[in-house]
Formats: C-alpha cells, sequence, structure tokens
C-alpha cells in the first residue's frame, strides 16, 4: 500500500517551542514518532513532511498524486492565503483531511477561512497534536483499513 502524506506547513518545526500556551508542548518529533506507532497498527505507512515553504508543499501534493494513497495536511498559516496550496490539493484524487492544532473559529478574524477546506474531506480543529491520530485514524477508515 502507499503510504499517507502528512503535509505540515510553516512554523510546525518549531512545534512545542513557539507560542506553547497556544500549540502545547508536544514537538513536531513527538507528533511524527506517534503518528508512526498509531500507522503500524492501523496497518499504513505514515510520510510525514514539513516545509516552510509554499512552493515546496506544492511539490509535496503534486508527489502525493502518484505516491501516497492519502494527505493529512496541516498548511499552518497557508491555510488562509494559498490559492496555490488549493489548485494543487485539487489535482489530487485521493482523500484530504485538514488539521489544525488550535481552533481557528476562535482566533483572530482572518484564520476563520481556510483555502484548503474547499477540497478537504473533512477537516479537524482544535483538539491539539491528537488532531493528527483522528485524522489518521479516519484516513485508515477511509482507505478500508
Amino acid at each position: 500500500m502507499k503510504p499517507v502524506f502528512v503535509i505540515n506547513g510553516p512554523n510546525l518545526n518549531l512545534l512545542g517551542l513557539r507560542q506553547p500556551e497556544i500549540y502545547g508542548a508536544e514537538t513536531l518529533a513527538d507528533v511524527v514518532a506517534g503518528l508512526q506507532q498509531l500507522g503500524g497498527e492501523l496497518g499504513l505507512v505514515v510520510d510525514v513532511r514539513q516545509s516552510n515553504h509554499e512552493g515546496e508543499i506544492v511539490e509535496m501534493i503534486h508527489t502525493a498524486r502518484n505516491a501516497a494513497a492519502g494527505v493529512i495536511i496541516n498548511p499552518g498559516a497557508y491555510s488562509h492565503t494559498s490559492v496555490a496550496i488549493l489548485d494543487a490539493l485539487n489535482a489530487y484524487d485521493g482523500p484530504v483531511i485538514e488539521v489544525h492544532i488550535t481552533n481557528i473559529h476562535r482566533r483572530e478574524a482572518f484564520r476563520h477561512h481556510s483555502f484548503v477546506s474547499a477540497r478537504a474531506d473533512g477537516v479537524i480543529a482544535g483538539f491539539g497534536t491528537m488532531g493528527y491520530a483522528l485524522a489518521l485514524r479516519r484516513m485508515a477508515a477511509v482507505l478500508g483499513g
């Protein structure tokens, strides 16, 4: 089976360090380890990626077109600004789940709109880093696992 890509956008490499009162103390490495373990339990291969650069995220999604069974994406701030990421996701035929660590609808008004949500099959927001595990469990169900 093809892996599930978990794509993380800008500043998520600073998870656990940047504003822990908002994003929590868990690091991206902690998230990756948890997803690898859960993926094994669910019979999924998990390929976690992160970039602070919009074009690199677009390239990751392009790679997913032939290489990934599904995409879980936390586009970070690009959620609210990137038509390019939306267009790349629209060119991807597999399932897409959008994840946000915080509840973007309880934050600043500019965060209330996500371009990515227009393509996502589901959105998980406000459950902290547990949202990644929830997304992976849902992806397993969608993929028939």
